[in-house]
């Protein structure tokens, strides 16, 4: 026997890493820059793309840092928190991810040396906390407003926004595009603008060209008419919006019909005409001349209302029919009794158009809709989807600036004004957690670095430049990554929401100081079947795959 005290206990199970101190922070900040450096390299409109093959051989070609890092399979649990940032960023503003990621890749690059010097995360933590506050502050100094109807600025807000994407060949024409779905959807509600991105509706077809991409003032439905008598093109069309089968109910419970002649059986198919032709009837009689069914439309009242000359179309989507009540105006009704001329919608016209492959309905000139349609067009899927992805973050970075009002100026411009500002700020901190803000102000700054790098330019040369123009008093000066030169980004029109700003200093301060507070990792080993449990099951619930670093 061993003498008291020194008896080993153990508490974790057999074959459970566990790494403490430094260590364990280190290994954190590597995984977490790993993720950063991957999606660099896409960061500005000099930026390169990422191919992304899948394991069943499926490929997506991106720009768009979310997109890239929920594409790749993550295994290292700190990295797994880098890619909430994407998602963080990406669901709050659209925009802006790679930025978020390669910020909070920085900050604990330069936290991991403050560590090596033996600062205590909790210092460096407290420095990052009270940065990030005051990079807030000197964003919203610098923030200009943006008037609601300046169409212009939203077009440079959402061209810079796709400079950078795979759209920006055609931004000129998708940028008109997006400003003109954006505002078209807006509404003020108690003196506020909001805008709800459901109200746009996004269909992508293969074919043509980008520039083929246009706004429809109403809904594109990915439906074809039932019956081929019906009339392809309806003008001043009067819609009706119906949440009812025209098709003659089965029963519920399961009975019997006996026949016992003939004629009996002529008469119970006629009834079941009389009763469809009667559907159809109450149909044309509300003045209905265009019909949108939620459920089926039986062979006989397709015939019916093809001879009535109504355009109808069967099993539209929910989503679809929320968006054409909002475009045109019509309510859905539930029971075909109670539709009247006052629920119907209206249209300048409705037609059926073949895209591609596939027949579609369009309803267009809509009055003053508040849903709108893109039907985005590119030469192959992956233009087409890259092209989605764009346009996305172009539809939110505009509908941002229009619900906030405010501005700032990008090409690095705001990180360096940020920087400098820090850089003063820490010396009347001391002690120190100036390290640490000096630090952030050394990180904020890899924006305009990195911008310059993707560009073929040399990154020192340019943040000296940069740097000596701010300190000149030009706090809107930023990177030209086209001409090579230092250029007042408002007068270049490259402009961003001030959120975007926002949402990037506090996703990664937020992120990074959550990596840097972790000083033990505990991963359990999956040894096999857990007793009593399904086979595979890692034991003690922890993530399986948490064992490989």
């Amino acid at each position: 026997m061993m003498a008291g005290g020194q008896t080993p206990i153990i508490i974790l199970k057999e074959g459970t890493k566990r790494e403490k101190g430094k260590g364990a922070q280190l290994n954190n900040i590597m995984a977490a820059r790993a993720i950063s450096d991957a999606v660099k390299s896409t960061l500005g409109p000099k930026g390169m793309d990422k191919m992304l093959v899948d394991s069943m051989g499926d490929v997506v070609i991106t720009n768009d840092g979310a997109t890239i890092l929920k594409e790749i399979d993550v295994e290292h649990p700190a990295a797994k928190m880098i890619v909430e940032v994407a998602k963080a960023q990406d669901e709050e503003c659209g925009d802006g991810t790679t930025t978020a990621v390669i910020l909070t890749g920085e900050l604990l690059r330069n936290a991991g040396e403050l560590i090596e010097q033996n600062i205590h995360p909790t210092v460096i933590t407290g420095g990052y906390q009270k940065a990030a506050i005051k990079a807030v502050e000197i964003l919203n100094k610098m923030a200009i407003p943006i008037k609601p109807n300046d169409k212009k600025t939203l077009k440079n807000i959402a061209m810079t926004s796709m400079a950078s994407k795979g759209a920006s060949a055609a931004k000129d024409i998708l940028s008109d595009v997006v400003v003109d779905a954006v505002t078209s959807v807006a509404e003020k509600i108690d003196g506020r603008t909001e805008v709800d991105m459901d109200n746009i509706q996004i269909q992508k077809k293969q074919g043509g060209t980008i520039n083929d991409t246009k706004i429809i003032k109403g809904i594109i439905l990915d439906k074809e008419r039932v019956h081929e008598g019906m009339p392809k093109h309806v003008h001043n069309a009067k819609i009706a919006l119906v949440n009812a089968a025209l098709e003659i109910k089965k029963t519920e419970v399961d009975a019997r019909i006996q026949i016992q002649d003939p004629s009996q059986l002529q008469a119970f198919l006629d009834e079941e005409e009389t009763m469809l032709k009667k559907m159809v009837e109450k149909v044309k009689k509300s003045g209905a001349n265009v019909l949108v069914c939620q459920k089926g439309i039986d062979d006989i009242a397709q015939h019916f209302l093809a001879k009535e000359g109504i355009y109808a179309v069967r099993r539209a989507k929910k989503s679809d029919m929320d968006k054409l009540g909002k475009a045109t105006g019509a309510k859905i009704v539930a029971n075909l009794d109670d539709l009247t001329s006052k629920d119907l919608g209206m249209a300048g016209a409705v037609e059926e158009q073949k895209i591609g492959d596939d027949r579609m309905t369009f309803v267009v000139d809509c009055k003053n809709p508040k849903a709108v349609s893109i039907l985005i067009r590119g030469s192959t899927e992956h233009v087409v989807d890259e092209l989605d992805r764009g346009i996305h973050d172009a539809l939110f970075v505009v509908k941002v600036a229009l619900e906030d009002g405010k501005m700032t100026a990008g090409g690095g411009s705001a990180a360096t004004e940020i920087a400098m500002q820090l850089r003063e700020y820490a010396t009347s901190v001391g002690g120190r957690e100036q390290m640490a803000i000096e630090a952030f102000a050394n990180a904020v700054e890899v924006v305009p670095k990195t911008l310059a790098e993707n560009a073929g330019l040399d990154p020192i040369d340019m943040m000296i430049n940069v740097r000596r123009a701010h300190k000149k008093g030009n706090k809107y000066a930023g990177i030209d990554v086209f001409n090579g030169k230092i250029t007042d980004m408002i007068d270049n029109n490259v402009i961003e929401p001030l959120r975007v700003s926002v949402q990037e200093v506090t996703a990664s301060t937020e992120a990074a100081n959550m990596i840097l507070r972790i000083d033990d990792i505990i991963a359990s080993k999956n040894t096999g079947p857990a007793p009593g449990g399904p086979g595979g099951m890692p034991p003690g619930g922890m993530g399986g795959g948490m064992d490989e670093y």
